[in-house]
């Protein structure tokens, strides 16, 4: 049966809430512009050794910005793009397509009854959290 992305998307952060999951994304590319602009800076003002201190300094304070803050995993794939969203819609479809459900509420019980449906649908949000986001997941408060 056919359902809805959204549905499956509900799914996946019903799963997630009942482990606790939570993931800090790194900004990456936002320290490196950081580290990159203050080591431009430096150079334009103290010539080459200004270059060397402010890599450094803006190194340092890049490393701090991109250290991302952990936040819970619904909330995350909630704000993906749809795009996104749709990547992670066929990789769950891949494994609830041969299920019989009759609607996403039905689908969300047999699902959430299932441990090894939950464990293979988590498996589904880890890879996809750290392979395309490249987010670091921890589980618990």
């Amino acid at each position: 049966m056919p359902i809805d992305v959204n549905d499956v998307i509900r799914l996946l952060c019903c799963i997630s809430e009942e482990r606790k999951m939570k993931a800090a994304v790194k900004h990456s590319g936002q320290g490196a512009l950081v580290a990159g602009a203050t080591a431009f800076l430096g150079g334009l003002m103290g010539g080459p050794p200004g270059i060397a201190i402010g890599g450094a300094v803006g190194g340092l304070f890049g490393a701090w910005m991109s250290a991302g803050q952990f936040k819970p995993i619904p909330q995350i794939i909630l704000e993906l793009p749809p795009a996104e969203q749709q990547k992670l819609y066929d990789d769950a479809f891949a494994i609830i397509r041969n299920l019989d459900w009759t609607d996403a509420a039905q689908l969300t019980a047999l699902v959430m009854g299932n441990a090894a449906l939950q464990q293979k649908l988590a498996g589904v949000l880890i890879n996809y959290l750290s392979h395309e986001l490249r987010a670091e997941i921890r589980y618990g408060d």
